[in-house]
């Protein structure tokens, strides 16, 4: 069991059945042009270009690139989102167009025993930017770190591990708690929380608790400077471990947190590419010929999260008062341009993890039966003006007006309060302080363990404090499997129960895009926006 030569053949036969199986899901393939269907947008480049079609890569130039944030820190422990962190570290593992890790710096991951003893086989003479190897040693060092530090965004998947050990300088044995069979996922999920992106233990040492501002690892790329609110380059490591990688001289990250500053500068060509992060960005895109638009919709959604900690969203009346109150009609035409993808829960109704009868148990608009749940709510007691918490982006602002008076027809009174985009992840979703907020939660790509940051008890996007023990039961039974069918059925139920008990109020899809001037080429990446920089390359 694994992804080693020993079981390359079946591995792909998995990868193909379930490609097969996620078609829809996983919409066209790369290289394909969109395609409308109704008010949805359909995938368009999902995973990159077409890198065959593009032609020989040119060597040289900088690829300049607009963020919707500043980067918090390189440190992988700490949970950020950090778009250049994978130029900087890469990962032992990567995840194919279906959802399966496969070696990337590594060369294997295989289990022996059916999922209880995991080895990682590393390649030979792979070494970080500093000269040292990228050995057994370095990957135990790092993963202890997401074991030691429990708000690490990888310390959840580092649960599972009994203890491990250096076989020998390129082969670390995992020996888990049971059998788990996605443990190979979380070494192939990029920065935030990847257990495959890994620190030079040499730079550990060397910075201490600087080594967020200091990163070494054995990327396409090092840091070469940083003015934080500004601007940060990292150039060519001369030393990568692909040969005659990566083919651009340098990468230069901008921090441009406002959307409409963020498209006007891949539009008139001041960057080279952003990292979309909402609707509007994605539909002007779509329709201009001279950009390249890279989009998946994935699993996961925009929502709006329910405190389930504190009244009056402890109730399930009220959760259902605010999902049949949005009109969805009035939501396309006035927030999406009326091209708004649909959501009626986490996976998308063209997904595997979807039935009819989840989507019978989430409630339809009924302005009426809304009205009548909150009159039920207040009259016993309750109290009905909340709080409605988000960012300052326009588009956020212009949705939370909506929702305001969406709510007011039903007799909720709701208070948007706005907060900028770093200060908002810290101070609100993550300290549970408010009734309700704002997310943008997708797309990504596999359902371990996005579902269950989401759905589990203490999982770390698990911010409105959702908490059933049968959920838990279900989320840790469809890690565990190693069989695909049997995760399938288990992540339908997940779907069919998240519905019935209303964790979140899913309206839309999500709209994580990145987007690019057309002589971008080489772009290799995730649904979630995640990049990997080595085959990137300028046409000009």
């Amino acid at each position: 069991m694994g992804m080693g030569t020993r079981t390359r053949s079946s591995v792909m036969a998995t990868a193909l059945v379930a490609c097969l199986a996620l078609l829809a899901a996983c919409g066209n393939t790369p290289g394909t042009a969109p395609t409308e269907q109704g008010d949805r947008i359909a995938a368009t480049n999902p995973y990159g270009g077409d890198l065959a079609a593009e032609g020989d890569p040119r060597r040289g130039g900088t690829l300049v690139m607009g963020t919707d944030r500043e980067v918090v820190s390189f440190d992988t422990t700490v949970q950020n989102a950090n778009q250049a962190a994978l130029a900087v570290y890469d990962s032992l593992l990567k995840l194919t167009p279906e959802g399966e890790p496969e070696p990337y710096m590594a060369e294997s991951m295989e289990s022996p025993d059916g999922g209880t003893t995991w080895l990682l086989g590393l390649r030979e003479g792979v070494a970080f930017s500093d000269g040292t190897p990228l050995d057994a040693n370095a990957v135990i060092v790092n993963v202890q770190r997401h074991i030691d530090k429990v708000a690490s965004p990888g310390h959840l998947y580092t649960v599972p591990i009994a203890s491990m050990r250096a076989v020998d300088p390129l082969t670390v044995e995992f020996s888990l708690n049971e059998p788990f069979g996605q443990f190979p996922v979380a070494f192939a999920l990029g920065f935030n929380g990847g257990l495959g992106v890994i620190i030079s233990p040499a730079a550990l040492q060397r910075y201490g608790a600087d080594i967020g501002s200091n990163p070494v690892g054995a990327g396409p790329f090092v840091l070469s400077e940083w003015t934080r609110d500004s601007r940060m380059v990292l150039t060519r490591n001369p030393n990568y471990w692909q040969q005659g990688m990566p083919y651009l001289d340098a990468l230069e990250f901008r921090p441009l947190p406002d959307t409409e500053t963020r498209f006007a500068s891949v539009e008139n060509g001041d960057v080279d590419l952003i990292f979309g992060g909402y609707h509007t960005e994605l539909v002007r895109a779509l329709d201009n010929p001279e950009l390249t638009v890279y989009y998946g919709p994935g699993h996961g959604a925009e929502w709006i999260y329910f405190n389930h900690t504190r009244p009056p969203f402890d109730d399930h009346r009220m959760r259902e008062a605010v999902v049949r109150g949005i009109d969805l009609d009035a939501l396309a035409a006035t927030q999406f341009r009326s091209r708004m993808s649909r959501a009626d829960g986490y996976f998308g109704s063209d997904s595997e993890y979807h039935t009819p009868e989840a989507a019978a148990a989430w409630p339809a608009p009924d302005l009426e039966r809304a009205r009548a749940l909150v009159e039920e709510y207040r009259a016993a007691g309750g109290n009905t003006t909340v709080t409605y918490k988000t960012t300052n982006a326009p588009n956020r602002v212009a949705f939370a007006e909506f929702l305001q008076a969406q709510m007011a027809a039903v007799g909720i009174t709701l208070q948007p309060v706005f907060y900028d985009l770093a200060q908002y992840a810290g101070v609100v979703v993550q300290s549970r302080d408010f009734d309700l907020a704002g997310f943008v939660g997708g797309p990504v790509d596999t359902p371990y363990p996005s579902a269950t940051n989401v759905f589990h008890s203490g999982g770390n996007t698990n911010y409105g404090g959702y908490s059933n023990p049968r959920m838990d039961e279900l989320l840790d039974q469809a890690a565990i499997s190693p069989d695909q069918a049997e995760r399938t059925r288990l992540y339908q139920e997940v779907q069919l129960l998240a519905n019935q008990d209303l964790v979140d109020a899913w309206y839309s899809r999500g709209y994580l895009s990145t987007i690019a001037a057309s002589d971008v080429k080489g772009v290799v990446r995730y649904l979630n926006r995640s990049q990997f920089y080595a085959t990137a390359w300028l046409d000009r």
